[in-house]
């Protein structure tokens, strides 16, 4: 049985991992500054032990782009993800603004409600900027920094570059197109024979979520994540692990060797044949690297 709360299309999921996590889905009322309503937020929550592994997805996705890492993770670890505010399957209240400051904001009253120790925390492309974010402001919090194909040293996103200013309900309406969706997994990918109807409904589920779009919108019209300056990096001080696909065609690899420069304690490795997901294409030698820095 799914959860009542996602939409019916997720009966259409066909490969057992993306049914599991889909199955295991939870939502809980957070409560935060930002509403005076607390926000019923998507995450899940799977293995015991160690320190806990808080994983962040990128930008318009989901919880489920970590359907294969998380039971790789989840044999020896206590793991989390979460659908950050405004994306995935996380409730869009109407009076809630969209931008990074929000996102920090809905993520650390997250962390401080269900987890409340210290973390490790991983983020996969925008979700990388996210909790690069969240590290500077909440220190304290990370024991551990984990970056995957990350965003972070150019402004915006590649995708919302897609999202057009004086255009925004037909960029929206373009970004919801099945086919533009899939042009757009096809290129996350290396090896695009990978590419399959399950994957692309992972990736297109919490279309139909309600508000999808107004919030898409907002939180492009907020600007997204500014790039950081390196100086600001050289201020993360906890060990950063900064792993990147060698052919990413999304974010490119120039910002990958970048972000090693900048971040004092980080060890940069290639996921060799890989594009710009390693832990969707990727999932078992990624979950690897990550245990690695756990012992």
């Amino acid at each position: 049985m799914f959860p009542s709360f996602l939409p019916a299309a997720v009966g259409g999921l066909t490969e057992p991992t993306s049914i599991a996590l889909a199955q295991s889905i939870q939502s809980q009322g957070i409560a935060t500054p930002l509403s005076p309503e607390p926000i019923s937020t998507t995450y899940v929550h799977e293995g015991s032990g160690g320190i806990p592994i808080l994983l962040v997805h990128g930008f318009d996705s989901s919880v489920l782009e970590f359907r294969r890492l998380i039971p790789l993770l989840a044999e020896k670890n206590q793991v989390w993800a979460v659908d950050l505010l405004g994306f995935g399957f996380t409730d869009r209240q109407p009076d809630v603004a969209y931008n990074p400051l929000a996102i920090k904001t809905h993520l650390y009253y997250f962390w401080k409600t269900l987890i409340n120790q210290p973390v490790i925390l991983v983020g996969a492309s925008m979700g990388g900027a996210a909790v690069i974010d969240f590290t500077l402001t909440y220190p304290e919090v990370v024991q551990k920094l984990i970056l995957i194909d990350s965003a972070g040293l150019k402004g915006g996103s590649a995708l919302s570059k897609l999202m057009l200013p004086q255009l925004y309900n037909l960029a929206a309406e373009f970004l919801r197109n099945s086919k533009v969706r899939e042009r757009i997994c096809r290129s996350a990918y290396y090896d695009k024979s990978l590419v399959s109807p399950d994957g692309l409904l992972c990736a297109e589920l919490h279309l139909k979520m309600p508000d999808w779009d107004k919030s898409l919108i907002a939180f492009t019209k907020s600007g997204g994540y500014s790039a950081y300056q390196l100086k600001q990096l050289a201020n993360i001080q906890q060990p950063t692990l900064i792993l990147w696909g060698d052919h990413d065609k999304i974010l490119g690899t120039k910002d990958a060797p970048k972000f090693h420069k900048a971040i004092p304690q980080s060890q940069l490795i290639w996921i060799k044949d890989c594009g710009h997901i390693p832990h969707v294409e990727k999932a078992e030698i990624t979950a690897q690297y990550i245990n690695s820095v756990l012992s």
